[in-house]
């Protein structure tokens, strides 16, 4: 993997280079825990060097998927990135939901392997995991998800790493009217 890692750093020059170093880095943190166990994993901090391996089991809505870090499965929540509401207990569809829901089900299908890699915050106040997200082809998902329109942004202290690239995607979109800034009343 690492040999892989390194070639396609060289290849693909423009990416960050925090990105490759987390390519490089990727480690599975379960250990040699139970199947399915309850442990709870922890992914290194927003430093850019390490990040988690993990695979996609499901989409639960446009910023929320189940996933399989080592031998553990976590709800991983996208940082820097709110997407109209679809299953959220006794509210209605939101404009534009589906749409997302859709587009990140595309995006993290079952079985994509995906990179993560946290910032301050390791966890939110329903127990998941706060993550960016990158495609092993290097495209940032919480990023992809702004710029096609199909996500705000949302900030909570003091998840801020990512803060000036994922506000200039939203601006890109919202400047180009793509997907949901086109479509929902504002």
């Amino acid at each position: 993997m690492k040999r892989r890692a390194l070639h396609y750093c060289a290849v693909t020059r423009h990416l960050r280079v925090g990105f490759c170093g987390l390519l490089m880095m990727a480690v599975p943190l379960a250990g040699c825990s139970e199947p399915n166990s309850t442990k709870q994993v922890e992914i290194p901090g927003s430093d850019g060097q390490m990040g988690a391996q993990a695979q996609v089991l499901k989409v639960i809505d446009g910023d929320t998927v189940e996933a399989r870090i080592g031998s553990n499965i976590e709800r991983l929540r996208l940082l820097g990135i709110d997407t109209p509401e679809t299953v959220k207990p006794n509210s209605p569809v939101e404009c534009f939901g589906p749409e997302a829901s859709k587009r990140t089900k595309e995006l993290l299908s079952p079985g994509t392997e995906i990179l993560l890699q946290r910032d301050e915050q390791a966890r939110d106040r329903y127990g998941r995991l706060l993550v960016y997200a990158w495609l092993s082809d290097g495209k940032f998902v919480n990023a992809s998800l702004l710029r096609d329109g199909f996500a705000d942004t949302l900030f909570i202290k003091p998840n801020f790493a990512r803060r000036s690239e994922l506000s200039a995607a939203r601006a890109e979109a919202k400047a180009e009217k793509k997907g949901m800034w086109g479509t929902c009343p504002p």
